[in-house]
């Protein structure tokens, strides 16, 4: 790999650390206000929200100057949602700041890959980002759980620095300031990234043009016979995972007794299971082999049942494990499918744009959907069950039309060449 990939991992990795260490922060946050604890999910609601709203716009501003200094600018409106919280804004508006910069940086961040490396080498940049963001996941779950934790909180709190008045008073304010820290780290690495020397398009000044440019992409990527199936795996993990991440805090506090600190460190064992599926499938998944591991996705949605019946932490750490396993070695070829046809199809920021629309689509929904049955008491089990049994059988189905496809002699798929069918 060259030398500029790793600057790009870099900056990834602080930017996705700041977003996860944010968010344990924002639920804590909520929790010290005495908020109903049906605006946890929210948090993720507001955030994904800039993602689907401004979709058309976010891919055409990617391609139209270098992927450098896009990240370079998201991170500044992500340092912007930060202060918006430190001075006392409502957590879920500031986050939905967070989320507007966030959704600019996610063209940019994958796009670079494909402008900056062989296609060959996609699956291992894909095995590394998505190890590298699983890794920030777990070190910002934790590292936010620690922040929180009283006794930590009071060490730090207690800090006082000659002369200077921080205006530093309460564990909130504290978190928020370790976030703007890593955000600026981030956007320090954004500054060394290398120009891959691509032609930029000029962004178009009317938006119905850009809205009408994304509705073409959008059809083009879905009527692709690999690219509807890479788009249907990747759209339905990236909803269960975003669900998971709440429903583990949530079962944690009910089956195990946890409080948040100790939940949000489970959620970082999913993350270790991811991490690890990731690694292994980017030496062992080929971009020719990568629609194999779709059965792998039903497995998982499988063995999320199994956590209705454990009930100690010793059994639960091993468990999730697994099931971040199973989705890490599923989605990271996907990924790398979904980032290839798109790259040939249409341009690589336009194709993130529509993968990240249809992905964040699925967020709101599915966060949407258990927002509304924790606001009407239904049991955690439950949830968990109709969870496991929707990623399962929606799977199954993706299954089914991926065999379909390749039944039908008509459309013969090659992913070497430039050409598509």
């Amino acid at each position: 790999m060259p030398f500029g990939f790793f600057i790009i991992m870099a900056a990834q990795f602080f930017s996705a650390l700041a977003d996860n260490v944010l968010l344990i922060a924002s639920i804590a946050a909520l929790r010290e206000m005495h908020a109903p604890s049906e605006y946890e999910p929210l948090l993720k609601t507001f955030f994904t929200l800039s993602y689907v709203v401004l979709a058309a716009f976010v891919g055409a501003f990617a391609d139209s100057m270098p992927k450098w200094r896009v990240m370079f600018i998201s991170n500044t409106i992500k340092i912007i949602g930060c202060g918006m919280m430190f001075f006392g804004s409502h957590p879920l508006l500031a986050y939905a700041i967070v989320g507007l910069g966030a959704a600019a940086y996610s063209p940019a961040k994958y796009g670079i890959l494909t402008e900056y490396l062989p296609h060959r080498l996609l699956v291992v940049a894909n095995g590394w980002i998505e190890g590298l963001t699983v890794g920030a996941i777990i070190l910002g779950v934790m590292i936010g759980g620690m922040l929180i934790k009283p006794s930590i909180a009071e060490t730090l709190l207690s800090f006082d620095f000659p002369i200077i008045e921080t205006g530093i008073d309460t564990v909130g304010e504290m978190a928020v300031c370790f976030v703007a820290g890593f955000y600026v780290l981030a956007s320090i690495f954004n500054l060394y990234i290398p120009d891959t020397g691509v032609d930029h398009k000029p962004l178009k000044k009317n938006p119905f043009y850009l809205i009408h440019e994304f509705q073409h992409c959008l059809v083009l990527l879905w009527r692709d016979k690999l690219g509807q199936v890479s788009l249907a795996v990747t759209t339905l993990f990236w909803g269960a995972g975003a669900t998971l991440q709440f429903i583990v805090i949530k079962w944690s506090e009910m089956a195990l007794q946890l409080d948040l600190s100790k939940s949000s460190m489970l959620q970082g064992v999913v993350a270790i299971g991811v991490a690890l599926g990731a690694v292994v499938a980017a030496k062992m998944i080929t971009l020719r082999k990568s629609v194999r591991v779709i059965p792998l996705g039903i497995a998982m949605g499988v063995i999320v049942l199994v956590m209705n019946f454990v009930h100690d932490v010793w059994a639960a750490v091993p468990l999730l494990i697994l099931i971040g396993a199973l989705s890490g070695f599923f989605v990271v070829p996907m990924n790398a499918l979904l980032q290839h046809r798109g790259h040939i199809l249409m341009g690589a920021g336009h194709s993130i744009a529509v993968q990240n629309f249809n992905e964040n689509l699925s967020i709101l929904a599915m966060t949407g959907l258990y927002y509304a049955m924790i606001k009407a008491d239904i049991s955690i089990y439950v949830v968990l069950t109709l969870f496991g049994i929707f990623v399962s059988s929606s799977m199954y189905l993706v299954k089914r039309i991926h065999d379909a496809n390749q039944r039908a002699h008509d459309d013969v798929i090659h992913l070497d060449d430039n050409t598509h069918h």
